[in-house]
């Protein structure tokens, strides 16, 4: 295995540069030799042998992935990271490292697409899946017994927002020789920093609050080891998981404006639950950082915001969940989250399409459940548009 690319990068930047620092200015490199005070797209498909970065071919690396990642790598407080073409991409590349006969143990709760991947893809090649409810400590047992490789967390989950304890997984885990990884998206890297916690890999959907526009696609997977990042490496080269350099790039300029976003995700979203709580016309409300949650605790300990997904249930059929989504003006009914835009979603139909009806509803997905992903727009014509739409059910 060839050495591990060096990421360069400003040393003018103070080693205990905060959050909103760091995110403007690290991963800033290749803009020298013109004073560019934002690093260009390098839109080149190859490399001339022996230039200074050591490139070669896009699909193994570019100026545009190494800045990225060397900023993921600062906001993750990780020593290493690697991007890819989108999060199902970083998903892939972690369980590539897999073998025939390795056991997964899984929180029950997850991501469509990850629970698709897992049962149409990886059981074809003999990898065992368990799922677990871990946000119950009662459950920790079943982790020890089964002895994974790979014990997969998300936290918060989508789309219930269960709030699961990093570091006692953590522990767990590693107690049977297991890599933990957690799928960081719906909390971002402003909010909760799951290394710190005990992972050994933390995943991000870039697509969602690390470029925060709704315009481009990536993952990332974010480790301390070297034998992660290797690993890491040869999956995005091997199974061409590469990016485009200009998605990217936006992505780049995406991450910079990252805490001012999820500063106001936070607080709009925390205020919208908490009139939705009040509400007399609503059955029930989940976010993580209102004191009804079932791990609001932990929630506070473990990230420094609520972040901008929120659940609500009306008491509705599919039919009338449906219905309310429709009635909405400002937030548009689409799959994706994360965005400066507010975006409505019906997960049994949607995102949890892929996901067998008996499944979901043992899980807790059911016909009436909302899942809002709340933007960046004043909180009160948010609000407005929501009472609007209630006021019609």
């Amino acid at each position: 295995m060839p050495a591990l690319p060096i990421m360069r990068d400003d040393s003018t930047v103070p080693s205990d540069a905060r959050f909103e620092t760091r995110a403007i200015h690290v991963g800033q490199d290749y803009r020298s030799e013109t004073g560019a005070v934002i690093p260009p797209i390098y839109m080149t498909s190859t490399f001339e042998t022996g230039n200074p970065g050591s490139f070669d071919y896009t699909r193994s690396g570019s100026p545009n992935f190494r800045n990225l990642q060397t900023t993921l790598a600062s906001l993750e407080n990780a020593k290493h990271c690697t991007i890819f073409a989108s999060g199902v991409s970083a998903i892939t590349a972690i369980a590539f490292g897999l073998k025939s006969g390795d056991t997964i143990v899984s929180e029950q709760n997850i991501y469509g697409c990850t629970y698709r991947l897992f049962e149409r893809v990886l059981r074809k090649f003999g990898v065992n899946i368990q799922y677990v409810n871990l946000a119950d400590p009662a459950n920790y047992d079943q982790v020890a017994a089964l002895k994974p490789a790979l014990l997969w967390l998300e936290s918060p989950t989508n789309p219930l927002l269960k709030v699961l304890d990093i570091q006692a997984l953590s522990d767990v885990g590693h107690s049977v020789g297991a890599s933990v990884v957690v799928d960081n998206t719906f909390a971002s890297s402003l909010l909760q920093q799951p290394l710190d916690l005990g992972a050994d890999l933390s995943l991000l959907s870039t697509t969602k609050y690390t470029n925060g526009h709704s315009d481009a696609l990536g993952g990332a997977v974010c480790s301390n080891t070297d034998e992660w990042q290797e690993k890491m490496i040869f999956a995005q080269k091997a199974l061409g998981l590469q990016p485009s350099p200009f998605d990217t790039w936006l992505t780049s300029r995406g991450v910079k404006t990252e805490a001012l976003r999820m500063e106001r995700h936070n607080a709009n979203t925390l205020e919208i639950a908490k009139r939705l709580e009040a509400h007399p016309r609503v059955k029930s409300v989940r976010y993580p950082f209102l004191p009804s949650h079932p791990q609001y605790e932990l929630a506070k300990k473990q990230m420094t915001g609520g972040s901008g997904m929120m659940l609500a249930d009306f008491g509705h059929t599919q039919e009338g969940a449906l219905a309310f989504i429709r009635r909405l003006h400002l937030f548009t009914q689409a799959e994706s989250l994360g965005g400066i835009e507010s975006l409505i979603c019906h997960p049994a139909t949607m995102t949890h399409a892929s996901v067998p009806k008996e499944v979901r509803e043992a899980a807790g997905i059911t016909d009436g459940l909302i899942r809002f992903s709340v933007g960046i727009e004043h909180v009160e014509d948010l609000w407005a548009d929501i009472e609007k739409a209630l006021a019609g059910s």
